[in-house]
């Protein structure tokens, strides 16, 4: 029977399926209102009223989560020598040649560049959502600063939702990935072939 390795605790996973609802939810709230084709999404939140209503406490619920996780995860993720010659031979990594790869840490260059993308975004999300949010932020700010906030706002979430897609892409074409948030572990095996710094780390080198 393969070893399996823990990856992610029962919090860090609870988290995460956490921030992956309130992205749904916040998304399709706010698509309902990015364009008119797509108002029809006001539907599952009960109209155009309450999906208006509900859509910035589920974005500060996702932020608020997101910052939760990242606090633990920010410094697995910080661009190392490692990550760059990575980044030389990602064209590897897409051709799926993963023995010309360089050894990497808990996570890849990719994965960490999808990381800080979602930093970015959520960030500038969050101030640019407080500014009009209304009626409690909207009325300290001018016209000018509003329509460019709306601007940001809808281009931080093509950002995010890029993003994700990556992220749920990636972690489906690696086969066993998705294990790791579902229950916690990873063998071994994926471990030495897909983050062997990682494995070694965990396993003291074994």
């Amino acid at each position: 029977m393969a070893r399996l390795l823990k990856r992610y605790d029962e919090s860090e996973r609870m988290n995460h399926w956490f921030i992956a609802l309130m992205f749904v939810l916040a998304g399709l709230s706010g698509l309902a209102f990015f364009h008119p084709s797509l108002f029809f999404l006001s539907n599952f939140f009960g109209g155009g009223s309450w999906a208006r209503i509900l859509h910035p406490f589920m974005g500060v619920l996702m932020v608020l989560a997101f910052f939760g996780l990242a606090a633990r995860l920010w410094k697995a993720n910080v661009i190392t020598a490692a990550d760059r010659e990575w980044k030389k031979h990602m064209g590897d990594m897409l051709r799926g040649n993963k023995a010309a790869m360089p050894p990497v840490g808990k996570y890849n260059y990719g994965q960490k560049m999808v990381f800080w993308a979602m930093v970015a975004s959520l960030v500038v999300l969050l101030v640019t959502g407080l500014m009009f949010w209304r009626p409690w932020f909207a009325p300290y700010f001018p016209i000018e600063a509003l329509r460019a906030a709306a601007l940001l706002h809808s281009i931080s979430a093509v950002v995010l939702i890029a993003a994700t897609i990556m992220h749920v892409y990636a972690a489906l074409w690696v086969k066993g990935t998705t294990r790791a948030m579902t229950r916690g572990t990873v063998s071994e095996d994926w471990a030495k072939v897909n983050h062997a710094l990682w494995h070694k780390e965990v396993t003291g080198g074994r």
